[in-house]
């Protein structure tokens, strides 16, 4: 039996608890990880693809959430994940190019600036400062 204060609540797999739909609706929002599997049954860490290594496996992610044209939290999920398996900025910048072939530019570009930020660089700043010299 339910008592009245667990009413809203629902238990997922793994013990992670969603008081709301709004709750749920944030944590996949924000990109929660344990949310994600708990509720989807998606490992978004799963290193297991043959042949790939896991910075190889995290720079493939990133390029399909660009030419998805993902939102932008997935972007900066993807590329802390590609820096975390040792990835460079300079293969996060390769990645974008590498894709932009295939999911057009306009993607690429629209996903650039979200990018730079989760790699350090904040562009906006950075066009803000420039003199153009």
């Amino acid at each position: 039996m339910q008592r009245p204060s667990d009413l809203g609540r629902r238990e997922l797999s793994r013990g992670v608890i969603i008081a709301t739909h709004e709750e749920g609706l944030r944590r996949l929002v924000l990109h929660d990880e344990g949310c994600i599997q708990s509720m989807l049954g998606i490992h978004l860490t799963n290193n297991d693809s043959q042949g790939l290594d896991p910075r190889t496996q995290a720079l493939i992610r990133l390029g399909g959430l660009v030419a998805m044209g993902a939102a932008p939290t997935s972007y900066h999920w993807a590329a802390e994940a590609a820096l975390d398996a040792g990835a460079t900025a300079e293969d996060v910048v390769g990645a974008l190019v590498a894709v932009a072939p295939i999911s057009g530019l306009a993607r690429v570009i629209s996903a650039t600036s979200e990018i730079a930020l989760a790699i350090g660089y904040d562009i906006d700043q950075a066009f803000e400062t420039f003199n153009g010299d």
